[in-house]
């Protein structure tokens, strides 16, 4: 294997990792989280360098990870006292970070398991142990998202625009991604409707 693949297979485990610290398991390291999901840059690298598997991540390796990235999923900012914040954009599971609402394109897409699209049907699209439910503006976004948890993913279409006239809010941390509390049935398309 060649070294840029060996790196790139490194950043991607350490991507994962930064995922389930500042997304799911901040307690388990300890690490503390403001209320929108910010870490100290210096706290986290303290964690990394304290595992035997990520000793050897630097700063520059998490900000190749922040701006390399096909799909942000972190960032870091400037605190205060000039101390580097970071966090994961959307998919928490712990906190609850806010966003500015956005009007959304007319159609949003979410993958999901054939097991739940009844419920999803009756009930509508919920956060199911995240903070938001996460809508995907392609569907091949939704697809490649879906096929984490399924490997034949039930694409749903969400008719976003009508939703929020009604009062449904939407936030879009990410470029492709969009995030909303919940999805009302009746905005839902299922893949037979078509």
């Amino acid at each position: 294997m060649d070294k840029a693949r060996s790196q790139q297979r490194q950043l991607q485990k350490l991507s994962r990792f930064l995922s389930l610290l500042l997304r799911h398991r901040p307690a388990r390291f300890p690490l503390k989280l403001d209320d929108q999901g910010y870490a100290d840059l210096s706290d986290v690298m303290r964690i990394l360098h304290g595992l035997p598997n990520f000793r050897w991540a630097t700063v520059s390796d998490i900000e190749e990870i922040v701006e390399g990235a096909k799909r942000r999923r972190f960032e870091i900012i400037q605190g205060p006292h000039g101390k580097r914040r970071i966090r994961a954009l959307y998919g928490h599971s712990i906190v609850c970070p806010t966003y500015e609402p956005v009007t959304p394109p007319p159609a949003l897409y979410h993958g999901t398991t054939p097991d739940v699209v009844g419920a999803i049907r009756s009930d509508g699209l919920r956060p199911m142990g995240l903070q938001y439910v996460h809508l995907a503006a392609t569907v091949e976004l939704a697809r490649h998202i879906g096929l984490r948890r399924t490997s034949s993913p039930i694409i749903l279409r969400v008719n976003a625009l009508q939703a929020h006239a009604h009062g449904v809010r939407f936030y879009n941390p990410e470029t492709d991604i969009f995030l909303s509390e919940f999805i009302p049935p009746e905005f839902i398309e299922f893949p037979e409707q078509r």
